[in-house]
């Protein structure tokens, strides 16, 4: 975890404040959980989007063997 230090405005405060005693949770853990559902979604949703992309390629014929196309990539570029 990263320390930070940034300023509120007087009514961003008190509004903070207020709840973390509402909630029972630090200001600084107020702060974490608002940019986490800002920058991050909320969990559930992340877990929808992940769930919706699983398999998404499985039946396209045209991609071909994933493995062969990384060794391909990677073939006579290693550094010695």
């Amino acid at each position: 975890m990263k320390r930070i230090q940034f300023y509120l405005d007087e009514d961003l405060w008190t509004a903070l404040r207020a709840r973390s005693r509402q909630e029972r949770a630090t200001i600084s853990e107020l702060v974490r959980r608002a940019l986490r559902e800002r920058y991050f979604g909320s969990l559930d949703a992340r877990r929808k989007a992940m769930l919706a992309i699983v398999g998404i390629w499985k039946d396209r014929s045209e991609i071909g063997d994933s493995k062969s196309h990384i060794r391909s990539l990677r073939f006579g570029k290693r550094l010695l």
